[in-house]
Order: C-alpha cells, then structure tokens, then sequence
C-alpha cells in the first residue's frame, strides 16, 4: 500500500493572488495526500530558485506551468513504484535529478511540492497523524505562536521599514489559551488604530498596516493593546520584531529606506549604531526577539550583535541562514545569532529542513517554524512545528483564512494530545 501510482499538480493562487502549485501524490489502494507551496516575497538570495515560466502573457511572467511540468514528467518517471515511507531517499532522489545547488532545473517549488506530498500520504498510508508521522517524540510540545499584528517593510505600504511587530503569548498554560489572549489583543489593537484615525486594512500577513512613522509609536501602540486586553506586557506577553534588514542595507549602512523613496529625511546607522538602537529599544519595551536585525551580507554586523546581545535576546537568522545546514554550521562556528528561522521552500525538501532543525538543537540554537507571506490554506508547518518540538511557530496575524488555519489545526492537535502534549515557549529570554 506505500507505492507511488501517480503524481500530479495544478497551477492555484496563493494568498497574495500569485500562481503557485499543488501537488498531489497517490498511492496504491487510491490513497491520495496533497500539498501546496507557499511563496517569500522578502527572500534571501541564497534560497533555492522558485521556478517560474517568465511568460509575460501569464501572471505577469509568474506562472507555474514549467514547474507542473516537471512534477508531472521527469520527477514522476523517477518516483513511479518508491515507497512513500522513504522520505530521505525519495527527497534524495530529487535533489540528485535536479543536480543543481539551487535547485534551479526542476524549480524547488516543484520538489518541495512532491516532498511535501510524499511525507503526507506516509502518513496516510500509517493512518497517523501527520505530527506523529514525521516524530518519533512520546511529549509533544504546542509552539508558542509569533503573531504579527502590525505589518511594515515589504509587507506594507507605509513608512515603518521593520516588516513585522509581533505578540508573543508566553505565560499560558495551553496553546488554546495563548491563541485566545493574542486574538483578544487583536481586537483592542484595532480599537485603538480606529480612535487615532489610522488605517485597520491588514498587509500580506494579516496584520494591520497603518500610517505610523516609526518603531517606538508602532511598539506604544500594541503594549496599550496588551493592557487594554487585560493583560501584562513582559509578564505574559512579549515583543518581537522581524527587522528584514536586507530590505533597508544599502553601501554597508542601515537606511529609513522608505522615507528616502518620499523624498523625506531620512537617518542611516552603522551596524553599531542599529544594535545600540535595538538596545534602546530593549529597554524600552518587552523585547525579547529579534530576527534578521542585520542584512544577510552584513556578517560582522551580526557577529558584533551576537556578542553583544546575544545572552539578552533571541537573534532569528532567516534571510543570512535560509534553512540551509552548511550555512547554519557556518553560523554556528563563528557565533551568529542563537535562533534559525526554519522555512521549508528555501531549502526544498522536508527531509533537508529536518536535517537543519537537528543540527540547530545539537548546538543548542532555537527553532522557529515559518510560513512565508505568500500561504496557502495548507496546514502542513502546523503539524511539523509539533513533530520537531520547536517551541515556536510564525504564521502570520490573527485574521486571514490562510493564517488562521494553521492556529487552527494547532487547536486540533492539542485536543488530540491531551497529556501528551504541552504548551511551552522555547525561547529562554
């Protein structure tokens, strides 16, 4: 019953109205799992390619057939007749038909796509959830959630280039509890952006996009939120910022690269001076989180953080590691950053994401599972932030459909664990 019969994809949309791929993989017994893949649109250069068609009458030049293609010819041909149950040698497979390091000849979205699907009908085929399915684990742990209720940078359409504020509900006993403070800290935000006349249209992660000018107000805004809620900032609710620093390096130096755009002045810092600014902040409000603080191409500004703050906060690498282990061993050997954000398309296949979330635990750096800003209503990261025990989990705000369903099948998964399961944040600060 575990033996491939058939693969097929379709071209779908993803949540910013962008082509993207669904995967379907069968097997005896008309067992079928699908999959769909999700889309970055702040990326780090070395993630593996999205392939797209480039075909200007189509999407703009952002269609998927190409990738369809080869899920349906070459990939297909190849897996006929495995074992779904073989994650690694089928991940294996793939990787070594592509032959390329970015993946860049069968397009990663169409390899992720089938890797995703494969580890979905392995589960099927064990009749086993799909966290049980990819865990050996006899305690689960339910991810302390990063909502990011306040979007900017590439995310946005205003002056804040941070691309993401985030809530962090830590001090709860359960997951259900967390997702409902944080929902209820949702609301009063919206509240008080209507009372100050800004804008409450959310950004691509379903959090809001007002017209607020820079961080500390943004920062203001969500504490009397978190009060306003009913409950207490630094005791159960923690801040984090997703700085996206790539977006705003430019000639070895940190700009206000939005107001620069608006002909508006503008200030540029040194790497020194962007950490003494997050230290002030720090200070300021209930930080306790920062990812990408620094551009990938900025090593030295992330060493000097990472001796810096490092034993204060989580550092997050996403655009500098990108899920990728020979970069995060790097990372690891020269003491950058202490926290991996984990996305599954910017490496390609489950079992190499696997492989990066390993080595990060052996040397004791945190995990992050992530979705991107371009999401499908697929569920999948849900049930891998609790088969690799992360503590943590991004996925956006709490409205959106494609956000919100992955809270809610975190909300499943904890009904169904009961004992077996706990709620608990892995970030130590």
């Amino acid at each position: 019953m575990d033996k491939i019969t058939d693969i097929r994809a379709i071209e779908i949309l993803d949540s910013r109205g962008v082509p993207s791929l669904r995967v379907f993989v069968e097997v005896e017994k008309h067992i079928v799992a699908k999959a769909s893949v999700p889309s970055g649109m702040s990326t780090g250069t070395k993630e593996v390619l999205e392939l797209r068609d480039k075909d200007p009458r189509r999407y703009f030049g952002k269609g998927t057939l190409t990738a369809k293609k080869h899920v349906e010819g070459p990939i297909k041909t190849a897996l006929l007749g495995k074992s779904v149950l073989q994650q690694k040698e089928i991940d294996q497979i793939m990787i070594k038909l592509d032959g390329t390091p970015m993946k860049e000849k069968l397009g990663a979205n169409a390899i992720l796509g089938v890797s995703m699907a494969v580890a979905k009908a392995g589960a099927k085929v064990k009749n086993l959830p799909l966290y049980r399915y990819l865990s050996n684990e006899k305690i689960y742990t339910l991810p302390c959630p990063m909502m990011n209720i306040i979007n900017g940078g590439a995310h946005a359409d205003n002056l804040l280039d941070f691309q993401e504020f985030m809530i962090r509900p830590k001090g709860f006993s359960s997951f259900k509890e967390a997702l409902r403070a944080g929902a209820e800290i949702f609301h009063c935000l919206k509240k008080q952006l209507k009372k100050k006349g800004l804008s409450t249209n959310v950004g691509d992660e379903g959090g809001f996009a007002p017209g607020i000018h820079t961080p500390e107000d943004t920062l203001g805004c969500i504490v009397e939120a978190v009060k306003e809620a009913g409950y207490k900032p630094g005791e159960q609710i923690r801040l984090a910022l997703d700085a996206a620093a790539n977006e705003f390096y430019e000639n070895g130096m940190y700009i206000e690269k939005k107001k620069k755009v608006r002909n508006q002045s503008y200030t540029k810092k040194s790497a020194q001076e962007m950490c003494a600014y997050f230290r002030e902040l720090m200070d300021a409000f209930p930080i306790d989180s920062i990812e990408d603080g620094f551009a990938e191409d900025d090593w030295k500004g992330w060493k000097y953080a990472s001796k810096e703050l490092g034993s204060k906060l989580q550092l997050v690498g996403d655009d500098i590691f990108v899920t990728n282990a020979k970069i995060v061993k790097k990372g690891i050997e020269d003491k950058v950053a202490n926290a991996v954000l984990i996305k599954l398309n910017q490496v390609g296949t489950v079992s190499e994401t696997l492989d990066t979330i390993l080595l990060a635990k052996k040397h004791n750096y945190q995990t992050v599972i992530s979705h991107r800003s371009g999401e499908t209503s697929d569920t999948f990261i849900a049930d891998f932030a609790v088969a690799t025990n992360a503590g943590q989990i991004k996925t956006g705000s709490l409205s959106r459909g494609e956000r919100t369903a992955k809270y809610n099948r975190l909300l499943e998964i904890e009904e169904e664990l009961q004992k077996e399961g706990s709620y608990q944040d892995s970030n130590p600060f």
